[in-house]
Parts: C-alpha cells; structure tokens; sequence
C-alpha cells in the first residue's frame, strides 16, 4: 500500500504558534502540507519519519527586518538564515530594495549609492547584486523568485526611496520637491505594487543615512526628502490596502517625530494604519529611549488615536563591530561620516583630511561632545538623553581585530592607560616588543581618548577592528522588550552591515531567554516569532495548523543552555561576495528545518535540496 504521508515527526514537544502551550504531538506532512495533528500516529503510514522525542517542533521562524534582497539573487538558498530557524524574510526595508531593478542613469548606480553607507557594505560587493538584475518593475521582480532555487519564503516591501528615483530620477529626488505629475506617478507605482502582493511601504528617517556617490556625499537618501505631505498621501494608498508602514524615527526632532507617527491613527486618518517601526531597545547611551517609544505606541493605540503602532525588538545585544572608522555608528557625527564618505580605497584621501587643522577641531569637538562633565550636553547625557547616541567612551570600545594581537579583548581605556605611562617614561608598560613599537609611534603627549582614537585612525585606517554594544548590553532588559504588546520581536538586520554585525541568531537568543523563564513564556515567544508577524503582514506563514504550509523547525532546547552569541559570532570570507562578512554559527541548537516539507538543513549543514531546489517563495501579502 502506498505511504499515505510524505514525512512523520513524532514525539516532538509541539508548539503550534497560536501561543498555546506545547504538547507532545505527532505531525504529518503531505506534499508540503501538514494533514495530521495527533498521538500515536501510525509510523508505518510515511514513507520518512523522524524521531523527536525531547526537541521542540515549532513553524518556521521569521525574520521581519533584513536586506537579504542583497545576498538572494547571488545566493537563493539563503543558508546563514536557514541555519538559524528561519523559514520566511522580509526585504525592501527602510527605503532600500531592488523591486524596481538596478534603476542605473548613466554614471547613477542608485543600489550601489543608496545601500553602501547606509548598510555598510562595499560597492564591489554591491555591484555583484546589481549584476544579477533582469527585472524593471515590480510585478516582475516579485515574479522571478519562482525560477531561483529559494531556500526560505520572501516577502516584500515597496522601498520609499527607490520608488521616488523610478518617479524623479536620483538627483531630482534629492534636490527638489517633485511635481504633482510625479507624485500620481508614486501612487499609481505604489498601488500596483499593492495589487501584486506588497506588504506595504518602507520608509526611513534615521539621520546618518547618506549616499555615496559624488556629489551627493553629504545628501541623505531619497526618502528623507519627503515631505509629511507625500508620506501621507502614499500611505494613503497603503492604508487602503490593510498593508503596513514600516520606519524609523526621526531621531532629530521628538516632536516631528511624534507627528510622523501619528500617520497610524485611524482616528485622524479615516482608518488605522498598520506601522512597524524601530526600535524597541536597551540604548547604551540613552537607555530610557527605547521604553519612550513603547509609551508613544501605547499612547497612539488607545481608543483615542486608534493607532496599530508596534516597535520591532531585536533579542539579543546590539553589538557593532568598526573596522578602523568604518561603522554606521560613525555616520551619526560630521567628521567621521567625511571619512566614511571617501571611497572605500582612498587611503591618502582619509589620511589628509586627518591631518587638516579645522578637521582635527572638529573631530575633537564632536568626540568630546556631551562627556566634558561641565554643560548642559553632558547634564543631558549624564540623564540617558544624550544629543549624540554613538558610543565614544574608551571603556567601551573593545578590541577585536587589533594592530597587536594581544589587545584583543582589551578596552581602549586599557590600552589607553598603558600608552600614557610608557609616555611618562615607564617602560614597563609596554608588554611586549611589538607593543613598544606601536606605542613610541603614539604622540608623546595623548590627552584623551580622542586623541587616541585619532591617531589610530591615522596609523592603521580600516586595519584595526573593535565593537560596542550599543544597545541591550548584558541582556538585562531584552526579554521585557520582546514581551512588551507594544513591540515586535525579529528584528535581525540580517544581510546588511556586512562587517559590523550578525544578528542572523537573534530569534534564537529570544527563544533562550523565554526559556530562562518558563514554558509558557516560551509559548507566547514562538507565537511572537512566527504567527503574529504573519497575521501583522498579512502572510501566509507562522502556522502549523491542519493544511499550513509545512515550514517548520525542530529545536534542541538543551544546546540552548549554555549557548551565548557572542562566542559564535565570526568574521568569515564568503566566496558570494568575494569579501568577509559577519555570521554566527551557532551549534547542535537547530537540529532540522523543513521547508515546504523538504529537510534543508539538519546536522548542523544544508542539506542536498537546499540551493538545489525551490523550496520557499514570494509571499504575497492578503
């Protein structure tokens, strides 16, 4: 007789997603579906069955913010996602995408200038995406997912600021207002998109995003040359639809910012908009900011506003490694974005503009900002609302990746210190030859750390590496988030910052810390991460219900225990890419991942179908 199932997990402890609690279940998968649900089903029925006595069986987790639009069309299966659990990916964010294809005017390339300093990434690598372009419109960009060898589900957004270059063109959509023609353009764009399954619009409003191509080094993206009137006028279109403004704040001005926000208000805008923002988090510097932003969405929720405002939360600590300079942490001040604007090569240019008198002041004044003890920016910053939020105390940049090896792991502050006395004639304090040969090219007078921090800039440029957790140090406060009603935990970031972060594991860290807690907490978190962000994006995802697609993980929940990430982040050459990037690589936590009911990833590796066959695709938005 023939198999009557394709695949049988049995034993699994359960977790449906419906935020239930778990309980020992057999589940069965036909021709990609789930059509049993029970105890004891008959083994003899599948044509596989897989034992999973004593491992959690969930959905496929989703990772609701990434810019893996840049890594699938040159690797579809997507394996650094995978590997973690995840089954479905959310692409087109904060305004950045290639929906609308390479979008490319003669010397305009508008992915490679968009994306290279906002996310961080190299334009040689940028081109590599660009080459493998074949669409112009988003109809079709959402089509050619079909013909690639996908491995997890894609859903997208339509991103703002490469809907205002197919409009205007690029140098129209940051130099000028556009036109009542071009603006109907925008929303006759938009609301086809609506039509062929978008999410909804993307838009960004964080104030170190600038391009990178001349001479617009000093322009923010196109998107934050919108006035509150386009912005209400397209998430017109949006609202229509049911669909899903996804942002960040206006971190410049809390009031504008507040007004922008209340674009979700049904009351004042005829129906509730659906808006997912970033971020709830533990600032560092500013570590009462994240819990203003869940007052803000409460506030914007009630019966008074009518507003389906969430934070998205990321669950696990934000850090962020520099290479030399080379950070989107850096963007946020003057002098160091003038760095980060020369071309990725330009040493000498870097270099002589480290050595220009006015340049030196203001790096200096910007570095010391709010941190000199004696006025009103350092009262603020001392009160957690700092004017400036990047990280420039040396007790909290670490080494990792340093000029002498055994600063690894070592503060600047640490090394800082030592510098000094070897200055102040102590010999002693430099602990090895190659440390006294780095510390007599120190100027003999270092004040502070700024000075510390310029000359090392000038000595080795991008050759030294360091990081700061800039957000949710110690983890002491990310589970709160990632409960909160007012946020939404998935946030990875996954795909962008190629050298600075790797937060591909950050849904694991939240499963870790719910079940630090207990099994309900773990309940309610396996819901947070796969059926609610499908019911809030309007997917066809996050369910193991009868007839559910059959995306689905197993789960070691013991490997759990001991697992930090910080020890399984690493700096890996990629051959995609042709250049290193930031993965983790955790271990024995992810025991299998089925997609369409297909195993692609088990025993720590992908398996055969997965990068051979189509197994996810574009999910289009109900």
């Amino acid at each position: 007789m023939a198999s009557t199932w394709d695949l049988l997990i049995k034993g699994a402890t359960f977790f449906d997603g419906s935020g239930d609690l778990p309980a020992v279940q057999d589940v069965a998968i036909r021709e990609g579906k789930v059509v049993a649900r029970g105890e004891n089903l008959p083994a003899g029925h599948a044509e596989a069955v897989v034992e999973a006595s004593g491992q959690w069986l969930m959905p496929g987790l989703l990772d609701i913010h990434t810019h893996l639009d840049l890594e699938v069309d040159v690797e579809p299966a997507l394996p650094e996602v995978v590997r973690h659990g995840t089954t479905t990916v959310v692409v087109g964010n904060c305004s950045l995408g290639t929906s609308f294809g390479s979008q490319k005017t003669g010397d305009q390339e508008p992915i490679v200038d968009c994306f290279t300093r906002v996310e961080n990434i190299p334009k040689a690598v940028l081109r590599k995406v660009s080459e493998k372009i074949t669409w112009d419109n988003t109809g079709d960009y959402m089509d050619h997912f079909a013909d690639l060898p996908l491995g997890p589900n894609i859903a997208t957004f339509v991103p703002h600021s490469m809907l205002r270059i197919e409009a205007m063109g690029l140098e129209a959509s940051v130099s000028r207002a556009p036109t009542e023609s071009e603006l109907v353009k925008m929303e006759t764009l938009l609301e086809t998109a609506m039509q062929q399954g978008y999410m909804g619009l993307s838009t960004d409003g964080l104030p170190f995003h600038y391009l990178s191509n001349d001479p617009n080094t000093a322009k923010r993206i196109p998107t934050q040359f919108a006035s509150f009137k386009e912005l209400r006028r397209l998430l017109k279109v949006v609202r229509n639809y049911d669909r899903v403004w996804q942002t960040t704040p206006i971190l410049e001005n809390r009031l504008t910012a507040l007004l922008y926000f209340s674009l979700t208000s049904g009351r004042l805008f005829g129906k509730p908009l659906k808006t997912s923002a970033l971020s709830a988090m533990e600032m560092t510097a500013a570590p009462k900011s994240g819990r203003l932003f869940l007052k803000v969405a409460r506030l914007l929720n009630t019966w008074l506003f009518k507003g389906k405002l969430h934070f998205q939360a990321l669950g696990t600590n934000f850090r962020v490694w520099s290479d030399g300079i080379v950070s989107p942490l850096f963007e946020e001040m003057t002098a160091t974005s003038q760095l980060i604007a020369r071309e990725y090569d330009d040493v000498e240019g870097r270099k002589a503009l480290m050595h220009d008198p006015d340049w030196v002041a203001l790096f200096r004044k910007e570095w010391m900002h709010g941190r000199t003890g004696g006025d009103f920016a350092s009262w603020k910053t001392r009160h957690g609302f700092p004017d400036s939020l990047v990280i420039r105390d040396a007790h909290q940049l670490i080494f990792d990746g340093a000029p002498i090896s055994h600063w690894d792991g070592e503060s600047m502050a640490q090394v800082m210190e030592r510098v000094q006395r070897f200055k102040s004639g102590d010999e002693t304090a430099a602990r090895s030859r190659g440390e006294q040969t780095a510390f007599e090219e120190f100027p003999a007078i270092l004040r502070d750390d700024a000075d510390f921090m310029l000359h090392m800039m000038r000595r080795y440029d991008k050759t030294f590496r360091f990081y700061a957790d800039i957000a949710n140090a110690g983890n002491k406060a990310t589970l709160d988030y990632l409960l909160d009603d007012q946020a939404l935990p998935g946030f990875n970031d996954s795909g962008a910052h190629i050298t600075n972060m790797a937060f591909f594991d950050s849904n694991l860290m939240s499963l870790k810390l719910a079940k630090e807690r207990d099994e309900a907490t773990v309940a309610r978190m396996v819901h947070r991460l796969t059926k609610e962000p499908a019911t809030v994006f309007g997917l066809d995802a996050g369910s193991l219900a009868i007839g559910a697609r059959a995306d689905m993980v197993l789960i070691n929940p013991n490997a759990l225990d001991d697992w930090e990430p910080d020890q399984t982040r690493v700096l890996e050459h990629r051959e995609i890419f042709d250049h290193k990037q930031m993965v983790n690589r955790p271990k024995g936590i992810v025991a299998s991942v089925f997609i369409k009911g297909v195993l692609a990833w088990a025993n720590g590796e992908a398996q055969e179908a997965l990068g051979r066959d189509t197994l996810g695709e574009a999910l289009r938005a109900a």
